[in-house]
């Protein structure tokens, strides 16, 4: 089969290397769209965990079971499933609460194991077991499947913050997640949502938000504390992987407000400078928010046959396996918004 190799820090290589087999109690999935996430584009070019190479990236899969390992009895062939990264060990002391995402054992797709930027994907018995996949609802495209996975981040992170009617959201980063946010925010009754983006706040205006910031031309907490009458928002939600943009963030909400650190921060940077004593005598609180339980996952192939999000919004370019890396620069330059990869297909397709 063709894959698309992670060699090391900024190369990517599409080989020919041998179909893997269904093990006891796992499956084989043919990939038939795998988006590509912030965090591939991170690890593209700082690494994978542990300094891995030779491994396939890839965790926002939508498929077709093709076979089934002896034992194996969630799925049949010919199956269409949503698959997501995370595989918890369930034994540790987070995994008895059911906070899986918090796994002190905790692996993933795409690192640990070869993941979907292939025509074929491999799932052993406790990636099966243990990790994140459902059924794809009647009627949903692949694409449209694999949006389930960062949109469920997105909805157990509102469901955390206890986003409802009347609270008024920024969301600090106009990517494809930051785009989810409005949506969702929207839909659980917030107001005003507002997105503060850099290079793709043009893209963003598709969502139609309440209020559109561009940092490059505007003061981010100047514009949402007018937005709110003075106050400052209820919750701020940092969105994208910068530093600065949560020091905003916690300039931007009001007494008592909330701020989600809701994108990881390079390896290189992670860290942040804030102004400590607003957080104390505003008390503001500031809470992270990572991946999701399988239960989210399932909410979210819901929330996308409901029509909460609407996926053809989001999908900007279908790659072929070996337009990767370009896709990967073109996000990073701001000219796309979410990447879909099929590997399947010679030529790019609109």
């Amino acid at each position: 089969m063709k894959a698309a190799v992670f060699e090391g820090p900024g190369r990517i290589v599409v080989r020919e290397i041998p179909t893997p087999r269904a093990e006891a109690g796992g499956c084989l999935v043919r990939v038939k769209a795998c988006g590509i996430c912030g965090s591939d584009i991170r690890n593209f070019r700082a690494g994978l965990r542990n300094g891995a190479t030779g491994q396939v990236m890839g965790h926002e899969i939508g498929g077709v079971i093709e076979e089934v390992g002896e034992g194996c009895r969630r799925f049949r062939a010919g199956d269409g499933v949503a698959i997501a990264p995370d595989v918890s060990c369930g034994a540790c002391p987070y995994c008895a609460q059911g906070l899986v995402n918090l796994c002190q054992h905790h692996r993933m797709l795409g690192t640990d194991w070869p993941g979907g930027f292939a025509e074929f994907c491999a799932l052993p018995r406790e990636v099966v077991e243990r990790g994140i996949m459902h059924a794809i609802p009647p009627g949903m495209s692949f694409a449209s499947a694999a949006l389930a996975e960062p949109l469920a981040s997105v909805l157990a992170a509102q469901d955390a913050a206890g986003i409802g009617k009347g609270c008024a959201v920024a969301v600090f980063g106009s990517g494809p997640v930051g785009c989810m946010h409005v949506e969702i925010a929207r839909g659980r009754g917030a107001s005003p949502v507002m997105v503060v983006g850099r290079r793709r706040v043009g893209m963003a205006a598709r969502f139609a938000p309440d209020l559109l910031v561009s940092v490059e031309r505007e003061d981010p907490v100047e514009k949402v504390r007018a937005a709110t009458g003075g106050l400052g928002a209820d919750v701020a939600i940092v969105a994208t992987p910068s530093p600065d943009s949560l020091a905003q963030a916690v300039q931007a909400v009001r007494g008592r407000g909330l701020v989600i650190l809701f994108g990881g921060l390079p390896r290189d940077r992670p860290g942040a400078v804030v102004d400590a004593n607003r957080v104390h005598y505003r008390e503001i609180r500031i809470m992270g928010s990572f991946s999701y339980t399988p239960r989210m996952h399932q909410e979210a192939l819901t929330a996308i046959r409901d029509a909460r999000i609407t996926p053809e919004l989001y999908i900007t370019r279908v790659v072929p396996l070996g337009a990767i890396t370009d896709a990967i620069s073109s996000a990073e330059r701001g000219e796309t918004l979410k990447v879909i990869v099929d590997p399947w297909v010679a030529h790019e397709r609109d």
